[in-house]
């Protein structure tokens, strides 16, 4: 049975929680000083510490510590004054001490919240807590079909990844959305990575794993009160598959419990080709973890002076920006939030920053970029083509040196190249043709090819004179004035309007 949403959506509420894990960018891992880089061969990057050897001791990564109270601050969370690191345990092939450092019931941020807007409401989604601990290696399970353990001829680890400072920023259960919920998900966790970026602590680049998300979703009946079984869709890796995924568990919930059943509390994994999650494992509850306090770590116990300096330093952050430069851009509220969805705020600022007028800016970034991007199933900001790179393109469109087509062609170009506007521009000889008489030379051209056109034109049916300035843009490759090409060829057929 396949369900309505909008009938889903009816009979039942959802509660939304996520718990998003973001890698610091920090030069060394959490307890050693092995780095952090991503992509150097397999288990380079480690030592006796990150690898659990005996008789190696941790010790605390300051700048992870400083760059996680940034995060605290910036969700309006309140910063503990004490606490302390837990071991969590559990055996897996990528956790080499058999337990991870964490921070159990002591964490470092607490009681914070964070302002999204969805379709013109305003959603506050509260932050139960933001703790930090250390990620974990990477398992890649080598044969099969679908690239997981299930099926697989033999599986390898690296432990580059283990030891990485790894901060949790858990919300807690969000209610109120009804249909919304998949959106107010994704604008969520979109919202939270351009802080995290904005503060500078993390590239937060999905697809490389350094912002996760692991999405739960519950359904209730419709005004019960009563917050239904919950499951978690772990290890989302794109903010579309974060819509994707509330989505398809709200209908696959609703299906279940319209017959009758039972949701079963598990781990699920979101797949990308059908859109649709799958069964994982049945989801722990704490006390499965074993939590006990690390034995080999002293207590953190921020100072309040150094908290007040952080918070000191933060930068403006993406909702005050967008206020400032909604004003100073003269954008419309629907403006904005279009420019928002699309995650182009900060590109279409960067361009006028680099001289462009904001209206061009910002039909650049939501229009052919914005196309070319769909194409890429990327954001048009991670296109290959630089703010001021579009400025430029605006500015020879604007002074007519480009058409806006050749403009699109020179993009093409940047893109496929990587060289820069004028050198495409020069390469590929897209600049306008200018010279009268060459446009006067392809203008008889067109005239002669096109002798019943030309007496039409004579004959009084002026309109169509455009078949003419077609030929003469097909001739010039499209590198003419449209505009002086019909003002040259009416005078040549001695027509006046």
């Amino acid at each position: 049975m396949t369900l309505n949403y909008d009938d889903v959506v009816t009979r039942y509420d959802p509660v939304i929680g996520l718990e998003t894990h973001v890698e610091l960018g920090t030069a060394s891992k959490m307890f050693c000083g092995c780095s952090t880089e991503f992509g150097a061969p397999a288990n380079t990057h480690t030592c006796p510490v990150c690898l659990g050897l005996p008789g190696a001791l941790p010790v605390a990564n300051a700048s992870a510590i400083e760059y996680t109270i940034r995060i605290g601050l910036a969700l309006n969370c309140s910063i503990a004054s004490w606490c302390r690191f837990a071991r969590k345990n559990y055996f897996y092939p990528d956790m080499p001490k058999n337990f991870q450092t964490s921070q159990y019931d002591e964490p470092l941020c607490v009681e914070g919240y964070l302002d999204v807007d969805v379709q013109g409401n305003t959603y506050r989604v509260g932050i139960e807590r933001v703790h930090l601990e250390e990620d974990t290696g990477k398992n890649t399970h080598v044969g099969g079909a679908t690239g997981r353990i299930h099926g697989a001829e033999y599986s390898l680890v690296d432990y580059n990844r283990a030891g990485i400072p790894l901060v949790e920023i858990v919300t807690k259960p969000v209610e109120g959305t009804g249909e919304l919920a998949p959106e107010v998900a994704k604008a969520y966790v979109t919202e939270l990575r351009d802080i995290l970026r904005t503060l500078g602590v993390s590239d937060v680049r999905m697809e490389q794993g350094s912002l996760r998300c692991d999405v739960n979703t519950s359904l209730s009946l419709a005004g019960s009160g009563v917050w239904g079984t919950r499951t978690e869709t772990k290890n989302v890796n794109s903010l579309r598959s974060v819509e994707r995924a509330v989505r398809s568990e709200m209908l696959r919930q609703a299906e279940i419990l319209d017959a009758g059943g039972r949701i079963k509390q598990e781990t699920r994994h979101f797949q990308e080709t059908t859109g649709t999650t799958r069964s994982g494992r049945s989801k722990e509850e704490a006390t499965d973890y074993r939590y006990f306090p690390e034995p080999d770590l002293v207590p953190l116990a921020p100072a309040p002076e150094w908290v007040a300096e952080i918070r000191g330093s933060l930068p403006e952050l993406p909702a005050a920006r967008r206020t400032r430069l909604q004003a100073e851009l003269g954008l419309s509220t629907e403006d904005l939030q279009q420019m928002v969805n699309a995650g182009v705020v900060e590109a279409v600022a960067s361009t006028v920053e680099a001289g462009a007028a904001a209206g061009e800016a910002r039909n650049w970034w939501m229009g052919y970029l914005a196309q070319l991007a769909n194409a890429r199933d990327i954001e048009a900001p991670a296109l290959p083509i630089t703010p001021v790179q579009v400025a430029r393109l605006i500015a020879l469109v604007s002074d007519g040196t480009l058409s806006t087509a050749l403009a699109r062609q020179a993009v093409d170009g940047v893109l496929e190249t990587g060289a820069d506007v004028d050198e495409v521009i020069a390469t590929r000889g897209l600049a306008m043709v200018s010279d009268t008489s060459a446009l006067t030379d392809a203008a008889d051209a067109a005239i002669a090819a096109n002798p019943d056109v030309a007496e039409k034109v004579r004959g009084g049916k002026v309109a169509a004179v455009g078949a003419l300035v077609g030929a003469v843009m097909k001739a010039t490759r499209g590198q003419a004035d449209a505009a002086a090409v019909r003002t040259i060829l009416l005078e040549r057929l001695s027509v006046s309007e």
